[in-house]
Formats: C-alpha cells, sequence, structure tokens
C-alpha cells in the first residue's frame, strides 16, 4: 500500500515528522518498507501558457513557440512536441534550471532559432511514463507558480507491508483511522453526502449465489461527458498511489478503491442486457477480459453476468464486451461485498493479481457499500456531468459477516504482555479503533468490533490491538524463567550441523527454497512420483509440493547463472512430500547441485570441467563424516532425470538411499539451465547414522605391501574388486588401494587395466613371505571367480 503523507494529512492534520510516523506504523505491525518523495528532484520549472505557436522556419516537426511564464514579456522557446498548441498551459524549465538526472537548462539554438528554456512532458520530470507529448496542466492553472509547489510535490509516499489480517488498512481511510488511533489525533473523513436520483432508470439485480455474494448495488448513470478529463489532483494522487490514470470513467473507480478500500466496476450499459446476476459460472462457459484474454471458466469461479453471459469475473476484472470506452456515455456502477473464500485463489487460476482481487481476498467492509457508491456518484457527476438513477441493492443479510461481542480481561492483557495497563488505557485505545466497549465486571469488557475490523474474533486479537498501540518497544523485556538444561548428543548420530559444514568447506554454499515448486520443472526432474496440487497456490510456478529437491535447486542455479555466475556449489536440506493427502509422507532429505569449473580460477593449477568424480569425492566426503564411509556403495543405475552412464544409484547396506548423477542434456535444455550439471539427492536419516567409535589396538608389528595389475571386463566396477579382494583377504588384509586404471595400447579391445595395492599386518606376529603369498592367493583366486579378472601378463 502506498501512501501519500499530504493526503495523509487531510485525514489526520498532526502526523508529525516523516520518520516519526514510519516508526509508530511499524512499531503498530504495519511495517514501512520505504519512504520515497512523491516527484524527483528538479528546479526552475514552472506554470507556463503558450500564447503564440508558429511552424519553425528550417525544420517541419519544430515549432516556436511564444509562452507566458510570468516574467513580463513572453520567452520564445522551440519545441516538437505533437500537442502544443496556442492556449496550451504545460510545465516550462526556465534558463538555469535542472531537470531529474542533471540535465541543465540553458540558452540554446536549434535551427537557428533561439530557445530560452524547455516546455517538458510527464517522462521529462519524472512524473509518469508518458512521454507522446507535453504535460498539459488546467487552464486556470496560475501561470508563473512554481510547478513543485503548484502540484504539492513536496511530498512523501510511505510503502507500508500489510499482513493478510488488515485488509482493512487496503484504503486511505483505514491508514488515516490507524493513524488517528496510534497519534490519538482525531480523524476528518471527507464528507459524502448521499446523491439523489434524477433518473427513475433501473437495472434488476438477482443474488444467485448469496452466499458468495451476499450485497450488489446497481446504479445507472446517463449523459456522462466520454471527452471530460480527470482532474489534475485525481491523477496526481493515483500516480502516487502507483496506479496510472486511464480516464474519468475509470479513474474515478480506482480513486474510491485507494480512498475508501472498496472496489468498484462501471459497465457500458449499452451491452447490458435484462438483469444483473451474481451466479457461479456454468460448465465450459468463456470470457473475454479487459486485457483482450479470453479464458475458460470454472463451475467455483463467480461471475457478474447479465440474462445472456457473463460481463466480468467477480471481483478479479471486468469482461472486455462490457467495457466503458471514449464513447461511453451511459454506465452501470457496481459495487459489491464477495465473500472472501469465494474470491481466493480465482485470479491466480488464471495468472491474474488485480487490486481488486487483492482486497477481496483478504476481505471488505461489508458495510462500505453504500458510502462508495454515494462517493463515486457524486466524483462521476462532478467531473462528468450527467444524472444518476436511484441505487439498487440486493442483499441476503444472513450471508453477511456478523460482528459478535469479544470478552476481554484486564488480568489476561496483563499476564499476556507483562505490563500493568490502566483500565481506562485500553478502554481508550480500543475506542479509538472504532470498538465500542461495555464494562461486565471490573476488569473485564464486552468489545464490540467495527464493521471493517472483520480480524477481530478472539481475546488474544485485542490484546494485539492494545500491544500495538501502546507500543511493542515499549513493553517490558523479561528473560523467561525456562530451566537450563543440557541437550543429549548421541553418538550414533551425525548433528546436521556436521554435514552442513562438510559441504561448506568443499565450496558449497547452502539454500533454501520453497516447499512449492512448478509442476513442469517437478515433472522434468521427478516424473516417477506424483505432486500433490495445492488447492490454493501463491503463484502458477508454486503450484505443487516438491516430491524432491532439486527443483528449487536448479531454479536457483539458474538465476545465478543468468546473473554470469559461473562455479556454483548449492546445497539444501529439507523435506520432499510423496503421496496424496491422507497418506502424505514427509521424508528429509540432503540434496546438493554443482556445475561449472571443477577449480576456481587460479594460477597454479590449470582449469578444467568439473567431472562426475568431483562431485562423487563431495559426496564420499559427507557420506564419511559420520565414519561409516566404508558401508556406502554407489551402484550404476538410470534416473529418468540423470544422463545414462554418469548415473549411480547410492546404497548403505544393500538399500537404496539416493542418487547421483549429471543432469541429462534434454532435461537441462528444458530447464533452460547451461551443463554439465550434476545432482546429488540422500537420505538424510540414513547419512547422519553414525558409527559408534571404538578402541582398536594399534599393530606393533611392520605391515607390508603387494601390488596387483590385473585385466579385468571394461564394465566391472572398480568397487567390486576391491570388496572381492576384501572379502578373500581375511584379517591379515587391512586395506586395499586403488592407484591406477588404464584402458588402450597394450590392452584387449572391451577390457582394462586395475592395479591395486594390498596392505598386510598381523597383530601378533611379523608376516612372512609364504604367509602374504597365502593371501594374494586367495585374493586373485576370488577375483577370477566373482568378476572374471586375471593377473595382466598371465
Amino acid at each position: 500500500m502506498l501512501i501519500s503523507e499530504h493526503w495523509l494529512r487531510e485525514w489526520v492534520a498532526d502526523t508529525g515528522p516523516t520518520e516519526q510516523l514510519a516508526h509508530r506504523l511499524t512499531m503498530a505491525g504495519l511495517e514501512v518498507d520505504g519512504v520515497e518523495p512523491a516527484a524527483p528532484a528538479f528546479s526552475g520549472v514552472v506554470v507556463g501558457r503558450i500564447t503564440r505557436c508558429e511552424p519553425h522556419p528550417d525544420a517541419d516537426k519544430l515549432r516556436l513557440c511564444q509562452v507566458d511564464a510570468g516574467q513580463g514579456e513572453p520567452l520564445q522557446v522551440v519545441c516538437g512536441a505533437p500537442n502544443a498548441r496556442e492556449g496550451l498551459v504545460a510545465p516550462l524549465a526556465t534558463v538555469g534550471g535542472e531537470l531529474p538526472g542533471g540535465l541543465k537548462i540553458k540558452r540554446a539554438k536549434l535551427r537557428g532559432q533561439a530557445s530560452f528554456g524547455m516546455l517538458c512532458s510527464a517522462r521529462e520530470l519524472g512524473l509518469s511514463e508518458d512521454a507522446d507529448g507535453l504535460m498539459e496542466l488546467p487552464e486556470d492553472a496560475p501561470v508563473g507558480r512554481d510547478l513543485r509547489d503548484y502540484l504539492g510535490l513536496a511530498d512523501n509516499v510511505i510503502e507500508v507491508d500489510l499482513t493478510p489480517n488488515r485488509a482493512d488498512c487496503l484504503g486511505m481511510i483505514g491508514v488515516a483511522r490507524e493513524v488517528g488511533a496510534l497519534l490519538e489525533q482525531p480523524v476528518q473523513t471527507p464528507d459524502i453526502p448521499a446523491v439523489p436520483a434524477a433518473l427513475e432508470d433501473t437495472v434488476e439485480v438477482q443474488l444467485d449465489a448469496p452466499e458468495a455474494c451476499a450485497r450488489y448495488l446497481g446504479r445507472v448513470v446517463r449523459g456522462l461527458n466520454p471527452r471530460a478529463e480527470t482532474p489534475l489532483w485525481m491523477r496526481e494522487r493515483l500516480r502516487r498511489a502507483g496506479i496510472r490514470s486511464l480516464g474519468p470513467l475509470v479513474d474515478v473507480t480506482n480513486y474510491v478503491l485507494i480512498e475508501l478500500g472498496q472496489p468498484m466496476h462501471a459497465f457500458d450499459l449499452a451491452r447490458v442486457e435484462g438483469t444483473i446476476h451474481a451466479r457461479w459460472a456454468r460448465p465450459g462457459e468463456t470470457l473475454t477480459l479487459i486485457g483482450g484474454e479470453t479464458i475458460e471458466l470454472a463451475s467455483d469461479q463467480l461471475v457478474i453476468a447479465d440474462d445472456q453471459q457473463a460481463l466480468a469475473l467477480a471481483g478479479i476484472m471486468g469482461g472486455e464486451d462490457s467495457s466503458v470506452g471514449d464513447d461511453t456515455r451511459d454506465i452501470l456502477l457496481e459495487c459489491a461485498w464477495f465473500a472472501p473464500a469465494a474470491i481466493a485463489g480465482r485470479a491466480r487460476a488464471h495468472g491474474l493479481h488485480t487490486d481488486s482481487s487483492h482486497r477481496f481476498e483478504r476481505g471488505v467492509d461489508p458495510a462500505g457499500q453504500h458510502r462508495a457508491m454515494a462517493r463515486a456518484s457524486q466524483l462521476l457527476l462532478s467531473i462528468c456531468g450527467g444524472e444518476a438513477g436511484p441505487v439498487k441493492e440486493a442483499v441476503a443479510e444472513s450471508h453477511l459477516p456478523a460482528r459478535e461481542a469479544v470478552r476481554l480481561r484486564g488480568a489476561r492483557v496483563a499476564r499476556v504482555l507483562g505490563a500493568d495497563i490502566p483500565g481506562d488505557r485500553i478502554i481508550g485505545m480500543l475506542e479509538r479503533l472504532g470498538m465500542r466497549v461495555t464494562p461486565e465486571a471490573d476488569g473485564v469488557w464486552q468489545v464490540d468490533p467495527p464493521s471493517w475490523r472483520f480480524d477481530i474474533a478472539r481475546e488474544e486479537d485485542l490484546i494485539e490491538e492494545v500491544a500495538r498501540l501502546y507500543g511493542y518497544d515499549q513493553l517490558p523485556t523479561r528473560r523467561p524463567p525456562i530451566p537450563l538444561t543440557v541437550g543429549r548428543a548421541p553418538e550414533e548420530q551425525t548433528s546436521l550441523s556436521r554435514l552442513r559444514q562438510v559441504l561448506v568447506q568443499r565450496g558449497y554454499h547452502e539454500a533454501i527454497t520453497y516447499s512449492f515448486v512448478a509442476p513442469e520443472t517437478q515433472r522434468t526432474l521427478d516424473p516417477e512420483h506424483e505432486a500433490l496440487p495445492l488447492a490454493n497456490p501463491i503463484s502458477a510456478d508454486l503450484a505443487v509440493m516438491r516430491t524432491s529437491l532439486w527443483p528449487g535447486l536448479v531454479q536457483a542455479a539458474r538465476h545465478n547463472q543468468n546473473r554470469q555466475v559461473q562455479r556454483i556449489r548449492l546445497f539444501e536440506s529439507g523435506l520432499r512430500f510423496i503421496g496424496a493427502m491422507g497418506h502424505l509422507r514427509q521424508e528429509p532429505r540432503l540434496a546438493g547441485l554443482a556445475l561449472g569449473p571443477g577449480n576456481p580460477e587460479q594460477w597454479g593449477e590449470p582449469g578444467r570441467a568439473l567431472d562426475f568424480y568431483d562431485v562423487k569425492g563431495d559426496v564420499e566426503a559427507l557420506l564419511a563424516a559420520g565414519g561409516r564411509g566404508a558401508e556406502f556403495r554407489f551402484q550404476p543405475d538410470r534416473h529418468p532425470a540423470l544422463h545414462p552412464g554418469q548415473t549411480a544409484r547410492i546404497l548403505d547396506g544393500g538399500q537404496p538411499i539416493g542418487w547421483l548423477g549429471a543432469l541429462h542434456p534434454a532435461q537441462a535444455r528444458e530447464l533452460d539451465i547451461q551443463g554439465p550439471v550434476f545432482l546429488f539427492d540422500l537420505d538424510l536419516a540414513a547419512v547422519q547414522t553414525a558409527a559408534l567409535p571404538a578402541f582398536r589396538p594399534l599393530s606393533r608389528y611392520p605391515a607390508n605391501r603387494r601390488d596387483l595389475a590385473l585385466l579385468v571386463a571394461h564394465d566391472v566396477p572398480a568397487q567390486q574388486l576391491v570388496d572381492a579382494a576384501l572379502g578373500a583377504g581375511g584379517e591379515q588384509l587391512v586395506d586395499v588401494r586403488l592407484f591406477d586404471v588404464y584402458a588402450g595400447k597394450g590392452v584387449p579391445e572391451g577390457q582394462k587395466s586395475v592395479a591395486m595395492g594390498l596392505i598386510l599386518q598381523d597383530s601378533s606376529r611379523t608376516l612372512t613371505d609364504e604367509d602374504m603369498d597365502r593371501v594374494l592367493g586367495r585374493v586373485v583366486e576370488r577375483l577370477g571367480q566373482e568378476t572374471g579378472a586375471v593377473l595382466r601378463g598371465e
């Protein structure tokens, strides 16, 4: 919500310094994200009137303008704007002035003609993106007056980040009420008299879905001037609220939106046939929105329709077929209350998010529709002329929210907040918020919330209101009396903190991504699991629960890669969600991603590409953190998202616990990420299981080494050779070290040469050559039986 400080001061006269106001709002729970000036800095710009406008003698697209700047003699200004004309009032930057961006205005000659200033567009002044021509000011604007003073640009725009429960502050009236209550200042609301009917014309209204639309107001307005212009003061207020001016018929409804927080809409009356219906959409029904997009409506989507077709997606956006245009003279003005549950999520289902849906999803004052209709009628008739008919209302009182009284105990306030706040002060705070407080007993009150505070339902809500107005920063701070206990640190479990340290030490950065992901990305990376869809997703890109941590990591890597980060190492620990509602498993996982050069750029080592074994080494270091590194195995396998031949299933005691591999090039192209990309995913519980430390004495006798060079089929994993050797060697074979793999000249096709070192040692005696030969014989025999390996050279 963007708040003009000048506009706010029309409602609350004494708001104090801007910094103090921002601090009070933040401390009251309306967090201020920033304060910006209402316009960029510029100087020497005044209101000017073009008294004469002639073609430039030497340039077809330029004009010589004589401009009255309130300095006596008119100034000659060369201008190329298409709307420059005699009688136009526009901003004039005089010689010596300075425009945004540091442009200084000097005397100049353009095609041989002197120019003593510059007539400005709104874009050149930083007031708009409109650069089609000069900024047109009202004809009665005082010539020669400083433009900043005339437009009131010595203003600040305060950006407030509202929590979803404070939808009452999505209008200036709500913010003013809040500021008035905080500063104990009276709130001067605008005078909104009822606009009497001058016509008898009405359009019938029918509530076919009263549970979703409990109140609907419609009013016919005829004889509007389609060429009327929105007043400058209204355009400026809309601009400072972040809304672009689109003409008076739209601007008035937008103005009421930001002033009273009530969305409204205007239909072209000539395009409405028969009765207005607030109903659920019919199967197969379509609607072309104002932006030109045609959508197919679902049966759970509320529409505003006439007797022939749907006219608008209720509470979200109007339809193109009934929209007002430059020739519209008669309109049907609508104002309604929609149940938040009937609007929530419907806009996102079509990739939309509008100012109206933002408010209706959170809740709109159910008693504010008549006031909004009167305000819009008043503004429309004053700007565009015309005559209004009577307000036609359809209401289902039983479906309107009822504000029930809430009981508040002073003792409970003191206990929760830790502060003894006098009862009369509590009553004053609540009454300034528009609540009616009735004493029930000593220190106990019945509180009736106003219609616009639909978030007040429990005693805790009222205590929060007291805390906000009292000031969170004024509450006493006390340390809670919590008994200190020493936490258990089981030796058979590796802490997550330790695993994180291992990866950080190897160059990885921890990522925290959403548990919600895009369905397309999920299907690309984990097509074997059906993702659980969200009933009310934040956006279309966050519509399903993740079945893997890879989608979030890939998205984060793509984001970094698009910003020219070349070497990326990311990991994340978190839950994945497998199954359907009622049978949903939440499994803790540890996953990582690596791409880019194998080593950071340096002078001591040549650059090389990252490969499978770099990332395998990172995973092995992770698995070894608990002292069980030798118990894990990497088995070649296939995964639908990974590259065949560069994919391994990770096993723990024969049980699969995760994957390691290169992202398949086809998937990489589909995800728009530059490869090669390597991914791993592990069952966190298995990785955290650690070996219980145990003492083993060191042997006093020397160790010996014997090397074997073996020929084996190319597809035999090296781990199989190591396991076979250890299984045959007995207790005297304490270690096997693989130190060379070779395929090429001198090695038969389809085979590879593997060299391994056998470390032999006994704890009770020195091994003899005969002892070691027996062990080598058993090893060679077992290798031949299980892997087909033979000694090289035999």
